[in-house]
């Protein structure tokens, strides 16, 4: 089982990157053309503050936005991994580049398809936030997905912070 609170243990465990959503809005060329599976992680030590309206866009006219209460409900104490995600795989032809980039693009506003993680551009600190992901070349990524969602909520009794499905 992971260590979702040590960067070590991903690490040890093939997640590269450990990329700002600063630095990738940058140089978007850093992320892997393959498909995958990713983590968005926390580590900063700063009391988070919550943002009655994020920087998320409105996919198709959706209000990416919950109340505060919800946002704090879904907070999980203690962790450094508030999101689980994948692109690819059987049913996608999907980059962990391309994916990434519509994650991205919708945190600077725009209505694109990235509707699941959007909890995380309701967050103050946003921009610090960082990206590692694993590349995948012969397995489906959903599957790695499933697992580590499975692996976390063993861990922890919940879903991460910004995954509202599992």
């Amino acid at each position: 089982m992971i260590d979702f609170n040590s960067i070590e243990a991903l690490k040890k465990n093939g997640f590269k990157g450990f990329k700002s959503v600063e630095e990738l809005n940058l140089n978007p060329q850093l992320l892997p053309n393959q498909k995958g599976v990713y983590l968005v992680l926390n580590i900063s030590d700063k009391k988070t503050e919550f943002l009655e309206k994020g920087v998320g866009g409105f996919f198709k006219g959706k209000d990416p936005n919950l109340p505060i209460a919800e946002l704090k409900r879904n907070w999980v104490e203690d962790c450094k991994t508030i999101y689980i995600g994948k692109a690819g795989g059987l049913s996608s032809n999907a980059t962990l580049r391309s994916r990434l980039k519509q994650y991205l693009k919708f945190g600077q506003g725009k209505n694109v398809g990235h509707y699941g993680g959007r909890l995380i551009w309701q967050l103050d600190h946003h921009l610090n936030l960082i990206f590692c992901w694993l590349p995948i070349e012969d397995s489906e990524p959903r599957d790695l997905e499933k697992k580590l969602l499975v692996d976390f909520i063993q861990q922890f009794g919940q879903r991460p912070y910004a995954n509202l499905t599992g």
